[in-house]
């Protein structure tokens, strides 16, 4: 199962690290995690998803981080209905011949490029973990020279729907 845990941090140093190293402590794979400036001046959004067998590891892990000076909020938002994004840069081998074709690709995930070369394109695309990934297996025959993935970035949803259909607002 996969949990995702969004948090508000004070934007200091050493806090990604403390925060972390949490995870390492429990030996627990962080398979993304990103972070960047809020909407707050001075608190930073860590987004940090996990690879877990329960969903009790999720709850004590947010126990553990809301102990943490920096840590403002822990949400757990595995469960709700969330809007998710990862950016990925792919460099991709292109002669004359499959120029073409690797455009026709790229049209269909509203990719677009952004560097081209004699032999190379750098091709940039946002979406949800799935669609990248499976914009990266179309891509491998042609030969990807150069991947940068950002990781998943996501908060809940304006509305959620509760498990009766009804619409609850977030505040």
């Amino acid at each position: 199962m996969k949990g995702i845990l969004s948090l508000l941090v004070n934007n200091r140093p050493g806090v990604l690290n403390r925060i972390t190293n949490l995870f390492s402590k429990r030996n627990y794979n962080i398979e993304s995690i990103t972070v960047g400036h809020s909407e707050q001046e001075g608190i930073s959004r860590i987004t940090v998803v996990v690879q877990v067998d329960d969903e009790n590891v999720i709850e004590q892990m947010t126990k553990q981080l809301n102990k943490q000076i920096d840590v403002l909020k822990v949400t757990d938002i595995t469960s709700q209905s969330i809007v998710a994004r990862e950016l990925a840069l792919l460099k991709v081998v292109a002669t004359s011949q499959t120029r073409s074709e690797i455009y026709a690709l790229i049209e269909p995930f509203r990719g677009s490029v952004i560097d081209v070369s004699k032999e190379s394109l750098t091709i940039q695309i946002t979406g949800e973990t799935d669609k990248i990934e499976a914009f990266i297996e179309l891509l491998k025959p042609y030969g990807i020279k150069e991947l940068a993935r950002t990781g998943t970035t996501a908060f809940p949803r304006g509305t959620q729907r509760s498990t009766n259909n009804k619409s609850l607002s977030i505040v």
